[in-house]
């Protein structure tokens, strides 16, 4: 499977793992307990079985960075239920979510469709209804303003790690087991 992921600036990334790190303190499922290399607060844009390769995003990403703003938990699911962080769409944000979704679909689900994708930041996932309770005391109302500075496509199958746009000083594509 192939996503498409918006990367945080590092204040905004550093606060989504404090979070990570406040639900994991009280013992709650969070974000924290993956230890993978390529663990890391992000958005997903889209997810597909094939993949275009990185060429075809290049306009739709070239928009980058784009401004925005980490909202209030949002509780998803019918249970287990998965905790986020909602992310306030602005214009920008859906223009660059519908480029990336035509360049690279079909899409997977629908769920990531223009006009039906809901953007967010996981915080924990596999949470029980009490569960949910307590983490919602641990976390905060909202995180507020972001950028979301870089993209990279993520494949699942592959466990490759692709910065389609530099967030930070990025590199080439690295395998998350070398």
């Amino acid at each position: 499977m192939h996503h498409v992921e918006l990367l945080l600036d590092p204040a905004a990334d550093a606060g989504v793992r404090a979070e990570w790190a406040r639900l994991a303190g009280a013992g709650l499922p969070s974000r924290a307990d993956h230890r993978g290399a390529s663990n890391r607060p992000h958005v997903t844009l889209t997810t597909s079985e094939g993949w275009p390769g990185a060429d075809a995003l290049a306009d739709p990403v070239s928009a980058l960075p784009v401004a925005g703003w980490l909202g209030a938990p949002v509780v998803l699911g019918r249970g287990p239920f998965v905790l986020a962080r909602l992310v306030v769409v602005t214009r920008e944000l859906l223009a660059l979510q519908a480029g990336v979704a035509a360049a690279v679909g079909p899409l997977s689900s629908a769920l990531v469709e223009p006009g039906r994708w809901v953007p967010h930041v996981t915080l924990g996932g596999r949470l029980t209804g009490e569960q949910v309770a307590e983490a919602l005391a641990v976390v905060g109302p909202e995180l507020g303003e972001v950028s979301f500075v870089g993209a990279r496509h993520w494949d699942s199958v592959a466990r490759l790690d692709e910065p389609l746009v530099p967030a930070h000083g990025g590199r080439g594509p690295r395998s998350v087991g070398g």
